[in-house]
């Protein structure tokens, strides 16, 4: 896992095949959370999804890279906040 603080706000996340994932609201604890405008489709759209830290390859530039092809990582995708847990 890279460093997170390399993480900034507007960053694009790419899986290792380099298809478009998400845009980066903020880092989370543990998870990057994905801007609404990349929610997806249907009962997905208007709300935040989270992506594990621990498939972050490398920050680079304006991209952070995941260790996953796109169609693999967002399998992984959390869509709700983890409160109380």
């Amino acid at each position: 896992m890279s460093n997170t603080s390399a993480i900034k706000e507007h960053m694009e996340v790419v899986g290792a095949d380099g298809v478009h994932i998400g845009t980066v609201d903020k880092v989370e604890g543990d998870r990057i959370k994905l801007t609404k405008k990349d929610s997806g489709e249907g009962s997905h759209r208007g709300h935040h999804h989270f992506i594990s830290t621990g498939l972050i390859a490398e920050v680079e530039g304006d991209k952070v890279w995941l260790s996953a092809n796109a169609d693999v990582a967002v399998s992984f995708e959390e869509e709700k906040d983890r409160q109380g847990i």
